[in-house]
């Protein structure tokens, strides 16, 4: 019998801890779309919505490990799926998603987007 492989996950104090001390600079991925992100977001977050995530999937930086949140961890979980099934190594999911990052009492940003906040880093 053959076990189901498992989903890459970390806790959002986990993901707060790479993000801040891992030096191949992960990059938090935000996949909700963009009413969420301005709504509340992570400071540094990427935003790829799910909506057009597979039209773009093409941007994401290969060198930098990924880091999927979304709402609850649901979308990212999806996502994360995808990405590992699609041959990439270094995703991980963000469990418990923004709503878990912010009861963890970590940064967030609220209101609109600043010009550049959330852009994909040029490869």
């Amino acid at each position: 019998m053959t076990m189901p492989n498992l989903l890459p996950t970390i806790d959002v104090g986990e993901a707060d801890r790479r993000l801040r001390e891992d030096p191949a600079r992960p990059l938090l991925l935000d996949v909700r779309e963009p009413n969420e992100f301005a709504e509340v977001r992570a400071p540094d977050a990427v935003l790829l919505p799910t909506s057009t995530f597979t039209a773009r999937m093409d941007e994401l930086p290969v060198d930098r490990p990924l880091l999927v949140i979304c709402h609850t961890g649901n979308r990212s979980a999806a996502v994360t799926g995808f990405l590992a099934r699609s041959g990439r190594a270094d995703v991980v999911n963000v469990a418990g998603g923004m709503d878990a990052w912010e009861r963890a009492g970590l940064p967030v940003r609220r209101g609109p987007v600043e010009p550049g906040e959330g852009e994909i880093p040029p490869r």
